[in-house]
């Protein structure tokens, strides 16, 4: 029995991977307790190993199927009050007739740039600052009014990963105002007005032109960081895993191969070379390794 006088603690789910437990221990720390996590299945990008660990030490249980109606009638009977969303591919269906809130920590400064992955474009449209935003689960993706927002700074050699990492500390900062006071914020959220939907990259998206300058060649291979970005060199497509670049003059034809040691390649750009020292034949994600010297 809680002692007299003492609050109960409020019971959430939480659907989220394992970047993203600072939101889990951010609502833990301001005294939520845990009843059920949802997952989606673990890839090369996200993995959930950690935060199943946490949950079942917590004595929650742990689901990798996307929520259904049922799951969240059963969330409502066994006195779960809100639902968390960070780092979840799948629709949330409609929650409000059984749960007080919903949440969602989206990596944007919404309402722009919703859309399912919006970090690398902010790379490449060379951004000086950021934000995670944090609001309420509505029908649409990423349109439900907004509780609030952690704004922190791009620099300028901003790299894909280290992008994910300050967007994954801030959702951790922002997640202690909302289980501090959830409530009051809930309340005076404010309705997403205009805003812009950016979409997934594509193939095209991450392929480099080498006849470009190298600092446009070198922002979008530290946008794409560990996804790697595409060359074709000789008429091989390679996926670069890592690689630096310098402006010098010279006489090559941009583009082309112009110097090789063992596997690591020296590739003419516009204004200078593209050095190339990890790179495969293969997709980031398949079995296959890094070639290097």
């Amino acid at each position: 029995m809680m002692p007299a006088g003492q609050p109960v603690p409020m019971q959430f789910a939480l659907a989220t991977s394992d970047g993203y437990q600072c939101v889990l221990e951010a609502f833990l720390r301001a005294g939520w307790k845990l009843s059920k996590l949802f997952i989606c299945p673990g890839n090369w990008m996200h993995d959930n190993k950690q935060v199943v660990e946490r949950a079942l030490q917590l004595g929650a249980s742990v689901q990798q199927s996307p929520i259904t109606h049922d799951d969240l009638v059963t969330l409502g009977a066994q006195g779960c009050e809100a639902l968390v969303v960070a780092s979840y591919s799948w629709k949330i269906p409609q929650w409000s007739p059984f749960l007080k809130y919903a949440v969602n920590f989206h990596p944007s400064p919404l309402p722009e740039a919703r859309g399912p992955y919006p970090l690398i474009r902010a790379i490449l449209e060379d951004r000086s600052s950021w934000s995670v935003s944090c609001h309420k689960i509505s029908e649409k993706f990423d349109h439900g009014d907004i509780l609030d927002a952690e704004v922190f700074c791009i620099d300028t050699d901003e790299c894909h990963e280290s992008l994910f990492v300050k967007s994954q500390m801030a959702a951790g900062r922002l997640a202690e105002r909302i289980a501090g006071d959830c409530a009051a914020l809930w309340q005076a959220a404010r309705p997403q007005v205009g805003g812009s939907y950016w979409p997934r990259w594509t193939e095209a998206d991450r392929s480099l032109d080498l006849t470009q300058p190298v600092e446009m060649i070198m922002r979008k291979i530290r946008a794409f960081g560990d996804l790697e970005c595409m060359a074709t060199i000789n008429d091989t497509v390679i996926f670069i895993h890592r690689a630096r670049a310098w402006t010098e003059a010279h006489t090559a034809v941009p583009g082309k191969l112009v110097h090789a040691s063992d596997l690591m390649m020296l590739v003419a750009v516009k204004d200078g070379f593209l050095f190339i020292s990890e790179w495969s034949f293969n997709p980031p994600g398949a079995t296959a390794c890094r070639l290097r010297r």
